[in-house]
């Protein structure tokens, strides 16, 4: 019953800015990790930010710190990525994920070697 829906990809120019949600139904999330990764074509899928269960801590991939943003509003059960200075090579299928009952503050890609749920995911496409 548990689902994680994706929102708020699309297209935009090299610079522009996007603002991704994933919306946690069937449950509340608020003692879970929360990740983002994304898989461009031919390649494998990628980790991208987490955070813990508090928003306390979180963790970027080399590739987006000082771009991106993840942030999380336990109440409405959703999380969020906040993309700016968009490139071409963001260009992928960015996905949620979710860890259940997990208490570390680290929130690295480790973290999310078990995943117990995942997004559909929402396309992100950037022109140069």
């Amino acid at each position: 019953q548990v689902q994680l829906v994706e929102s708020g990809g699309g297209a935009v120019q090299a610079g522009g800015s996007l603002r991704l949600s994933c919306a946690v139904s069937g449950r509340t999330f608020s003692s879970d990790a929360m990740g983002w990764f994304r898989q461009a074509p031919g390649k494998e899928r990628e980790f991208v930010a987490g955070i813990s269960w508090s928003g306390a801590n979180t963790y970027y991939a080399d590739s987006v710190k000082g771009r991106f943003t993840m942030s999380r509003d336990n109440a409405k059960n959703t999380v969020y990525l906040q993309m700016n200075s968009l490139k071409p090579e963001d260009t992928a299928v960015y996905y949620c994920a979710a860890n259940q009952n997990y208490y570390s503050s680290y929130v690295g890609p480790s973290a999310f070697t078990r995943v117990d749920y995942w997004g559909q995911g929402t396309q992100v496409t950037v022109s140069s």
